[in-house]
């Protein structure tokens, strides 16, 4: 099934089409009870289609914003976003919410898997609210997602069941419930032992292999250099990419 895309007249489309993200003169400035705090400053970045990047950098530094711009979380001060020739900067809230249903899967480094939910249930949600597929299609995808994370057999459980490799698994199989062209994880192994971090890490280079986008942020120098590029990050600049 085709997924229908954002309306032309909610953004401004980009003349490069050879980047899948781009960030041009990017600037993030938060208010703060001490004052102002830039978060971002004089980013420019360009991510090609089917890379695997990890965003490093100590805490502070800006990583975690720069993903929330880059997904449509967060909204820029300043300077212009471009996802998949989208002008992400100038989407409305509604269009842009919709927008990352398309287009971003997020992996959160606690889960955020609804407790009320089965697994299965949860892999469903966002094909659901994008109205995508049919609903015995949804229901194929949502095992074949399983599946895909070796949770097949787990569908019918609630969350708290699982462990937490398991549930992060769970998180990844959502992510991809709308094939989005781009996976957004923060922090995806800090509370996994090392097992479950090398069995996510194993599904992150195949969904690259499959031509996936993975942006990755992490604190593990080690974790790190298995991506292909590393972005590095401190105080809000971009200092390596």
């Amino acid at each position: 099934m085709v997924l229908s895309p954002i309306s032309s007249h909610s953004a401004v489309v980009s003349d490069e089409e050879n980047a899948l993200i781009r960030l041009i003169d990017i600037q993030k400035t938060y208010q703060t009870p001490a004052g102002e705090f830039i978060a971002l400053q004089d980013v420019n970045l360009q991510i090609n289609r089917g890379e695997f990047i990890s965003i490093i950098g100590k805490s502070g530094s800006g990583k975690t914003t720069l993903i929330n711009l880059i997904t449509g979380i967060d909204r820029p001060s300043a300077g212009e976003i471009y996802v998949n020739n989208v002008a992400v900067h100038s989407l409305k809230e509604s269009d842009k919410a919709i927008w990352r249903g398309y287009h971003v899967g997020v992996v959160f480094q606690f889960f955020q898997l609804l407790p009320t939910l089965t697994v299965l249930e949860n892999v469903l949600l966002p094909m659901s609210l994008c109205n995508v597929y049919s609903g015995q299609e949804r229901q194929e995808r949502a095992i074949q997602l399983l599946s895909l994370v070796g949770l097949e057999d787990q569908a019918d459980k609630l969350p708290h069941l699982l462990s937490g490799g398991e549930q992060q698994k769970v998180a990844i199989a959502r992510a991809l419930a709308n094939n989005p062209p781009i996976i957004a994880t923060d922090e995806p192994t800090g509370n996994l032992d090392s097992r479950s971090a090398e069995v996510v890490m194993g599904l992150f280079s195949n969904l690259v292999d499959q031509g996936k986008t993975i942006l990755m942020v992490t604190h593990d120098p080690d974790l790190s250099q298995r991506a292909q590029r590393q972005i590095k990050l401190a105080d809000g600049k971009i200092i390596t990419s």
